[in-house]
């Protein structure tokens, strides 16, 4: 398989996209090691990057957003893979609204799943393309972070960058951690 490839710089440090025929399939932080790689050759097998200006319009859609057009990575076509519970997980994620947050048990329940809320979280945790499939915006029931693949500091800036565009308020506990 061949996937087009490209770096973006961002406010928050070097993205790295990768595209098949169908769309956006991986997407991570420089920084954070080769989990999307790993993730592509188990889905596709060996896969070969080809350097592309502007993988699946991401780069582009990307641009826009941290230009404070936060809806913006909302048109970019996704290719993720998963299972068929993944699958239902991470396309609930894109219906949450830049700006706002939902607790895991809020994602739970959307998909239809009350009682899975470890299984909501261990997807969200899963999802190839973040930013594109916002997990970012799922907290804590309590409104403290909880995890995220690219770091508790680019989490709490997305969603202190979300929350500006819209001009809206961190979640008060987000805020509170966010001033130390």
């Amino acid at each position: 398989m061949i996937l087009q490839t490209a770096k973006v710089r961002t406010p928050i440090g070097v993205v790295v996209l990768h595209a098949s025929e169908a769309g956006l399939c991986g997407l991570d932080f420089e920084d954070t090691g080769q989990r999307t790689l790993e993730w592509l050759e188990r889905r596709f097998g060996a896969c070969a990057a080809r350097e592309a200006r502007d993988p699946a319009g991401a780069g582009t859609a990307l641009a826009a957003y941290f230009d404070g057009e936060v809806s913006a990575l909302d048109a970019v076509v996704v290719d993720m893979g998963g299972t068929p519970f993944q699958r239902r997980v991470w396309e609930t994620l894109r219906i949450i609204p830049a700006g706002k947050t939902w607790s895991y048990s809020d994602l739970a329940h959307a998909v239809g799943a009350p009682r899975a809320v470890r299984a909501v979280g261990a997807a969200n945790a899963r999802n190839p393309v973040s930013l594109m499939v916002p997990c970012h915006r799922v907290i804590a029931a309590d409104g403290t972070l909880g995890g995220y693949g690219g770091g508790l500091e680019r989490k709490r800036w997305l969603l202190a960058h979300e929350a500006a565009a819209n001009g809206s308020a961190l979640p008060l506990a987000m805020a509170q951690t966010a001033a130390l």
